[in-house]
């Protein structure tokens, strides 16, 4: 007996995958159609791609009590007019197809409670579900390569056995004397009424490009996960009356109320690291019908309840795999070929989860709540997984996905670790009461579109020739054909073969003698004696004729073969020549390949060697670049600091000079103030010497209310250094201050800033400026317009009297991008009466009450500084002092 060679699944481990594409998690969503007693629908298909869903009315899903309308896109969307059989196209017949070509898949339901997962799974007589059809179109397209049973054998390690014919015979034999009589033959069986026609003869599918030349078998196996535990709804319970008795949640009660787990299956992982339900019954079908039944037996055993959502209520997440064992025929195609590399296994599962629901809405209790605690539970670890394995993939991050926290997730994690296709079904019940718990399931799927899954590796090309079977069964009809045109088969029997040969004899006379006296007819028969003699006397002749042919023939064919063994003889004896040819020529050819390593390793060694060479110099002569362009830096950087140090003391050096030009004339001015203020003394002093001496002088005539003209000011007589403006009264002297021409009667544009607080004189002569800017308030906008500034400044001079100056001065631009302005020259206009009053006058408006200087004087103090404003600012313009000291009273 030949060992039983163990399978191998095509699947490799999730830490090296089988391939660099990867693919979504395809996501399809299906809506259900309204009950009678609903009314109002939360939901809208937009597309065949998406839906809508608006809240019902009463609910406010915003803070600011607005209806928010929400829009979801899927694969596709299946609404409620469409058919079993369009889902099924769409949905579960890629992945049969990819089953049969040797890829893995996994498709599962997902959805609030009562949304119709089980009744898209599984289906109802006349509409049958995706299971139904998907075991229709294996079948149909592997039923004619089917192997017979057996041959292939389930290990308990999650492989696939295969064993040859005669062991399979053995097999067969001995499973059936086990096994009781069936109730009802196995091909006329009674079909379940809640299964029967479930799928129309006309709505069969088969896939095209099967494997002809490998033969099939498919096993298929159905547990449930109930509270986190897994169960195996094929196995056979035997009733034992040891054993407490069950309660309804399928936990063993006992006396003292101690919760003890009932006795369920554990996950293990096989040698290629895929996780698999140890010790589950894995059943060998060979129809679509006999699958089916398999699936409802255990169908009857899966836990649901009746709860106030739904009538029939799944409390387990039920788990149908369907195995799919392929190996390829041997050369002959004959036999399946007995080599254990050879075997592929794929599988799908189907899975059908649970509905997750509110224990407020369904009214559950007890054991029922314990029931959606689990259920809730599990779905929200496969959320979280799916979770993880989106933020690894669009982040980038390496987080543990935690699969082990429940069954569900542990069981499928070789899909999502790239073992096959992962699709999904979202049932949506449209009823308003559902619309929270959907707007969850929607988000779920969502989140899960955004997750990819790696594709699964082709199935391998074993390299044998095409269309074997073929061939093998069209050689064994031409050999009938032969063999019946031969005169029938070789297990012919010898009566027959006798028979044909007497036939070919001439038939015997009538021998029947009436009469003594008769003399015909045995001459007659002595005559056919005779010549039948004749005819086997030829015959025999001819037959030692054939021998002898057939023996020259033979030792013809003897001496022939005698001497091509002679010549075969010779040629070995030649090829053995050859071969020591051969072996000397491979020993010196060893030879010569071993001083080809010994000169391509010093010829390595040396590339090495030059490569080093080369690294460094490259590496000296970047490092001496380096230097220099670090040297010719420095020199720039020096340069430029040079050039900078040259402008900063060029610009020291200028500052300082206008600032000693400017304490210059603050000082000659202080020095004039004090000669005019010596002078107005004098003059005082010479006018009170000549009214004492002068006898019977008038008096002086009453002071008008209008201000007396202005004296002539010190500027006039002093010798000028500036431009000065020529009073605008004349005085009485005869003396002609002599003066330069302003530069106002030039062209450049002036800023004219004459304060609020000036007062009109009224006088003939006006200072009149052209193409001049009035402002109350120097502004940045006015000064970066204007080349020139003045400023008309009131003040009340020693006499009492009211004099102008009109302040002049340059508009600069600073290096901050704005304006200053530098005083250049000062002009002063005045009015006096024809004869001077022998006191000082006072002026109600420049003086207080008090005595002390009036607003004129804060206005001196004004004009004796700079004004400067900096680019982009929004205050107002900045003030600096230019050294033109107050006047002081004398």
């Amino acid at each position: 007996m030949n060992r039983q060679a163990k399978g191998r699944t095509p699947r490799r481990p999730p830490r090296n995958p089988p391939s660099s594409q990867k693919d979504p998690v395809g996501v399809y969503c299906r809506v259900r159609p309204l009950g009678v007693e609903d009314e109002e629908c939360c939901i809208d298909v937009i597309s065949s791609t998406t839906i809508q869903l608006h809240a019902p009315e009463g609910f406010k899903t915003n803070r600011n009590g607005e209806y928010k309308e929400t829009q979801y896109s899927f694969k596709k969307v299946f609404g409620i007019s469409i058919s079993q059989i369009e889902l099924f196209e769409h949905v579960a017949k890629p992945l049969v197809e990819d089953l049969i070509h040797g890829k893995n898949g996994l498709l599962f339901t997902y959805g609030v409670t009562g949304s119709g997962k089980t009744f898209t799974m599984t289906g109802s007589p006349g509409q049958g579900g995706l299971l139904p059809r998907s075991l229709d179109m294996i079948f149909n397209s592997i039923g004619p390569y089917q192997t017979k049973r057996y041959v292939f054998k389930t290990d308990d390690k999650n492989g696939m056995e295969i064993q040859n014919e005669v062991d399979a015979l053995l097999e067969r034999q001995r499973r059936e004397n086990n096994l009781p009589a069936p109730k009802t033959t196995s091909s006329r069986q009674k079909i379940d009424p809640e299964i029967a026609d479930m799928i129309q003869p006309e709505e069969a599918y088969k896939t095209d490009g099967v494997d002809e030349d490998s033969s099939y078998s498919v096993f298929v196996s159905y547990v449930e996960i109930y509270n986190n535990y897994i169960y195996d709804l094929l196995e056979e319970t035997q009733e034992d009356v040891i054993k407490p008795k069950w309660n309804g949640g399928g936990t063993p009660v006992r006396q003292n109320t101690e919760f003890i787990p009932p006795q369920s299956k554990i996950l293990r992982e096989d040698q290629n690291h895929n996780m698999y339900v140890a010790g589950c019954m894995e059943v060998e079908v060979k129809s679509a019908e006999e699958t089916f039944q398999v699936f409802w037996r255990g169908q009857k055993k899966r836990k649901v309840a009746n709860t106030r959502l739904n009538r029939e209520s799944s409390r387990s997440h039920s788990v149908f795999i369907i195995k799919l064992a392929q190996a390829p025929l041997d050369a002959d195609g004959d036999n399946i070929l007995q080599d254990k590399n050879q075997v592929t296994v794929s599988q799908l599962c189907l899975v059908d989860l649970a509905g997750s629901e509110r224990t407020g809405r369904t009214g559950a209790e007890g054991t029922r709540i314990r029931e959606a605690g689990n259920i809730n539970q599990s779905l929200l670890n496969l959320r979280t997984c799916m979770e993880v394995l989106r933020e690894n993939q669009m982040c980038g991050t390496n987080r543990m996905v935690p699969y082990r926290d429940s069954k569900v997730t542990h069981l499928f994690k070789n899909y999502f670790d790239g073992e096959g296709k992962v699709r999904m079904v979202v049932n949506v019940n449209p009823k308003a009461d559902d619309y929270e718990e959907t707007l969850l399931v929607m988000r779920f799927a969502e989140m899960t579109q955004e997750v990819e899954v790696a594709r699964p590796a082709d199935k391998p090309i074993w390299g044998f020739t095409p269309g074997r079977r073929n061939r093998n069964q069209a050689f064994k009809d031409e050999l009938s054909r032969k063999l019946e045109e031969r005169g029938g088969p070789i297990e012919r029997d010898l009566s027959s073969a006798l028979n044909h040969l007497v036939s070919s004899l001439p038939p015997l006379p009538s021998s029947e003698v009436t009469d003594p006296h008769d003399e015909i007819t045995l001459p007659r028969l002595i005559e056919a004696l005779q010549n039948r003699h004749r005819i086997r006397q030829m015959m025999i002749e001819e037959y030692n004729k054939a021998a002898i042919m057939m023996k020259s023939t033979l030792q013809n064919m003897d001496s022939n073969l005698i001497s091509k063994d002679t010549f075969i003889h010779e040629l070995n004896g030649k090829l053995m020549e050859k071969d020591k040819v051969v072996q000397s020529n491979k020993a010196e050819i060893e030879r010569l390949e071993k001083k080809n390593k010994l000169l391509e390793h010093k010829f390595d060694i040396l590339q090495k060697t030059t490569k080093t060479y080369e690294v460094d110099k490259r590496s000296l002569q970047q490092e001496l670049e380096t230097r220099e362009q670090r040297l010719q830096r420095e020199l720039n950087e020096k340069r430029r600091m040079e050039q900078r140090l040259h402008g900063v003391v060029s610009d020291t050096q200028h500052k300082w000079e206008k600032e000693c030009e400017r304490r210059v004339n603050a000082k000659q001015m202080e020095m004039q103030n004090k000669l005019w203020v010596k002078d107005e003394k004098l003059k005082q002093l010479k006018a009170i010497v000549t009214e004492g001496k002068t006898p019977g002088r008038p008096d002086p005539p009453p002071r008008q209310t209008q201000p007396p003209p202005q004296r002539p000011s010190r500027d006039e007589r002093l010798p000028a250094k500036r431009s000065a403006s020529p009073s605008p009264i004349p005085t009485t002297t005869p003396v002609r201050p002599m003066h330069r021409r302003s530069h106002s009667a030039g062209g450049e544009k002036w800023v004219d800033h004459k304060p609020a607080s000036s007062l009109d004189l009224g006088t003939v002569m006006q200072p009149v400026i052209p193409n001049a800017i009035q402002v109350s308030t120097p502004s940045e906008k006015a000064l970066s317009k204007c080349d020139r500034y003045v400023l008309t400044h009131q003040e009340i001079a020693s006499d009492g009297e009211i004099r102008t100056q009109l302040i002049k001065g340059d508009v600069l631009k600073t290096r901050g991008g704005g304006q200053s302005v530098q005083f250049t020259d000062i002009e002063t206009l005045k009015q006096q009466l024809a004869a001077a009053p022998g006191r000082k006058r006072k002026s109600s408006e420049g003086t207080s009450g008090d005595g002390s200087d009036g607003v004129w004087t804060d206005v001196e103090t004004r004009c004796a500084v700079g004004m400067g404003m900096r680019a982009g600012s929004n205050m107002g313009p900045g003030l600096e002092h230019q050294g033109i000291t107050k006047r002081r009273k004398p």
